[in-house]
C-alpha cells in the first residue's frame, strides 16, 4: 500500500522535497568556491613579497646564529618552493576571518536567536585568539627558544639551518600555539551546550594540568621550552575559560529570574483585571 502511495505521488511533489536540499548544497558550493577565491586573491597579492616575509618569519632565528653563518637551502627547489609554500599558508591564515563569516552565512539561517547572539562573539573571540597565539609564538616562545638552541651547541659545530627545515619547524609552533588559545572558546562552548559543568572541571583540574603539558609534548617539536611555553599558557587560558562560563552561568540565571517575575506580575495584573470585569 505504501509503495502504491509512493508511486502515485505527485512528480511535482517530490521535486519541491528534493530542491531544499539542492540549494543547500549549491550554496555550500558557492560559500566554499567564494573562500578558495578569496585565498587565492590574498596569495597573489602576497606571492611578490614572499621573500621578504620569509625573511620576516626567519628574523628571531637569524638575530641569534653566530657572525659568520647563516641559513642554508640544502635542495634545489628550496629558495623558491620555501617561500612558496609560506605564502600559502600564510594567505589561509589571512582569509580566515572570511572563511568563517562564509561558514556562518550558510548555518546562521538554521539557528535559533539567542544561538546567534552567542555565535558572533565566539566566530570573532576564535579569530582573535588565533592570531594571538601565532603573535605570542613569534614575539615570545621564538626568542626564547631560538637563543636556547643555538647557544647550547657544542665547540666546533657551525649552525647554518635549512630554510625548509626551519619553516617546518615555526608553522607547527605557530599552529600549536593557534589552537591553544583557542581553549576558553572549546571551554566556554562545553559548558554553554551542556556537556559538562564548571563544578566538573574544576574538580578535575590536575588532570588537566598534566593533560595540557601532555598536549604541549605532542604539538611541539620535542624541547622543554616550547612544551612549557605552551602548556603554562593552555592552562591559564582553560582558567580563563571556566572565569567566563561562571559570569555566563550568572547572567543567564539572572535573566531566567527577571523572566519569571515579569510573568508573576502579569498574572497578578490579569487575575485583577478579571476580580474587576466580574465586580463590575
Amino acid at each position: 500500500m505504501s509503495e502504491q502511495t509512493e508511486h502515485n505521488q505527485d512528480p511535482d511533489a517530490r521535486v519541491k522535497e528534493e530542491l531544499p536540499i539542492v540549494s543547500h548544497l549549491i550554496e555550500l558550493r558557492s560559500r566554499v568556491l567564494k573562500s578558495v577565491v578569496a585565498i587565492l586573491a590574498i596569495f597573489l597579492c602576497l606571492f611578490y613579497f614572499a621573500n621578504d616575509i620569509y625573511a620576516f618569519i626567519s628574523e628571531p632565528l637569524r638575530v641569534y646564529l653566530p657572525e659568520g653563518t647563516s641559513m642554508i637551502a640544502t635542495e634545489v627547489a628550496s629558495p623558491f618552493l620555501t617561500p612558496f609554500k609560506l605564502t600559502i599558508v600564510l594567505a589561509i591564515f589571512m582569509s580566515m576571518p572570511f572563511t568563517l563569516h562564509q561558514a556562518w552565512s550558510f548555518i546562521s539561517p538554521g539557528m535559533y536567536s539567542r544561538e546567534k547572539r552567542l555565535a558572533v562573539p565566539i566566530l570573532v573571540s576564535s579569530v582573535v585568539l588565533f592570531y594571538a597565539g601565532m603573535a605570542f609564538a613569534y614575539y615570545v616562545v621564538f626568542p626564547l627558544v631560538f637563543s636556547f638552541f643555538t647557544s647550547v651547541a657544542p665547540e666546533g659545530v657551525n649552525i647554518m639551518t635549512d630554510i625548509n627545515k626551519y619553516l617546518d619547524f615555526v608553522l607547527k609552533l605557530f599552529f600549536a600555539f593557534g589552537m591553544a588559545f583557542e581553549i576558553p572558546v572549546a571551554t566556554f562552548l562545553l559548558i554553554s551546550s551542556g556537556a559538562t559543568t564548571v563544578e566538573s572541571l574544576t574538580s578535575k583540574r590536575p588532570y588537566i594540568i598534566v593533560g595540557c603539558f601532555l598536549f604541549g609534548m605532542l604539538l611541539t617539536p620535542p624541547d622543554v621550552i616550547s612544551q612549557a611555553l605552551l602548556a603554562f599558557p593552555m592552562w591559564l587560558l582553560f582558567e580563563i575559560g571556566i572565569l567566563l562560563s561562571r559570569l555566563n552561568r550568572k547572567n543567564r540565571t539572572k535573566e531566567a529570574n527577571d523572566n519569571e517575575e515579569a510573568t508573576d506580575v502579569d498574572e497578578d495584573t490579569n487575575e485583577v483585571d478579571k476580580d474587576s470585569n466580574e465586580k463590575g
